[in-house]
Formats: structure tokens, sequence, C-alpha cells
């Protein structure tokens, strides 16, 4: 429900997440912001170069950094590498123009929860920031389109090389990461397997840690790569 701040006539839902926007242009920033704070969601500081984001995220501990690729300095996925060295537990949610496979690889291993292209519709935006905040991995149509070329790819010529050492994980954690590798969430996760959204947390958890990597997208290339699905 929407509720109005005392003594104001804005019919804009209370804030419930607070967001870092780290791009460029200003025109970009402000269209943003509009589209965001129309569905709840608070912009903490924007910031035009991946140095000033690294001076406020500190500060400001947004929910969710938004970061686009092509920045004055360093790029949007160094930017993202040094904040998740300084601090593992934030969440980076790019959202660029570029769909070019090199920068998507970059930015995922750099350590981004999500990739969102700017041609994503506010629906889609705002729902990608949710996402991310909840620990989901937002992709646009596009990028996971490339990304599961690029896992194909990978699968050949692993098959050629006659693949890899299998990793120990539990009939329902491979059961999880098959369906995490298909691009479900925790929510369709749970009904397919007939569990709680937690108890999908704890094994998607569980999953990381054992394939020693940060995030789902992540998981999901490990997985096709040494054929754990």
């Amino acid at each position: 429900m929407s509720e109005t701040a005392p003594g104001s006539g804005d019919p804009r839902p209370v804030p419930e997440l607070r967001v870092l926007v780290v791009d460029d242009h200003r025109l970009f920033r402000d269209g943003l912001r509009d589209v965001l704070e129309e569905s709840g969601i608070a912009i903490a500081g924007e910031a035009e170069s991946g140095e000033e984001a690294l001076e406020l995220a500190p500060a400001l501990s947004p929910d969710v950094v938004i970061m686009d690729l092509k920045l004055p300095g360093i790029s949007g996925a160094e930017a993202t590498r040094r904040l998740l060295a300084a601090d593992p537990d934030i969440t980076v949610l790019v959202l660029t123009v570029s769909a070019e496979g090199g920068d998507i690889d970059e930015a995922l291993a750099a350590g981004a929860r999500g990739y969102l292209l700017k041609d994503a519709t506010a629906r889609e935006l705002v729902a990608g920031v949710r996402a991310a905040a909840a620990g989901e991995a937002p992709l646009s149509p596009p990028v996971a389109a490339r990304l599961v070329a690029s896992m194909r790819d990978h699968r050949r010529a692993r098959d050629a090389a006659g693949g890899a050492d299998p990793v120990d994980l539990s009939e329902r954690e491979l059961e999880v990461l098959r369906l995490i590798s298909e691009g479900r969430d925790n929510t369709q996760i749970a009904r397919a397997l007939y569990i709680s959204p937690e108890t999908v947390k704890d094994h998607v958890s569980h999953i990381l840690v054992k394939l020693g990597v940060e995030n789902r997208i992540q998981a999901a290339v490990y997985a096709v790569r040494t054929d754990l699905v």
C-alpha cells in the first residue's frame, strides 16, 4: 500500500530498499531515480565514477549498487571487484548498454550479482533490483542467451578434453543446481521440488561454498562446464 509522508501530497510508497546508482550520465540517473522511487526504492546516493562509488558505498551501506560498466576512470567491472574485496556482502547489479560476451564475463567474474541492459522496461528494472537484493541473479534475455551459448561452447570443449572431476554435492543439491542452471529462481525451485524457499536458499548457500563460487550465475556456468548437470 502507498503511504504519504507527513505534510506531503506525494503518494509514492515508503522506500523498502536503498540503492547507490553509479552512472556518468545525469539524464539517465534522473530517469532511473523516477522509475525506482515510484516503486518504493530509494536512491541512497549517486556516483559518476567507480572511484566515487568506492568512497560512497561504505558510508551509505546500500542494499544494491546499480553499476554501469563504461565509466570515466576505472571501469564498472573493476569498481565491482574492489567493492566486493572491501565488503564481500555487498550486492552489485550491472545496468549497462553492452551485451558483449567479454563485458558480461568480466562483470560476472568480478562478482556482479546480475546483469541487466538499459533497454529493459521499468518493470524489469524494478524486478531486477528487488531480485538482486533478495539474492537472486537477474539477467536480461540477451545476456542469458549469450551465457547459454558460452556454456554450450565450454561443454563441447570439455567433452573433447574428457571431462572433469566431480564435486561432492548431495542428490538434492544437484537437483537445485540443475534448476539454477535452467534460470529458475528460489520460488520456482521450491515449487518444483516441493520444499520451502528457505530450504532452497540453504541449499544454494551450500552449493556456492562447495563449488567455490560467489553467485548463482557462476554456479550455473561451473556446473555446465564440469558436466554436473
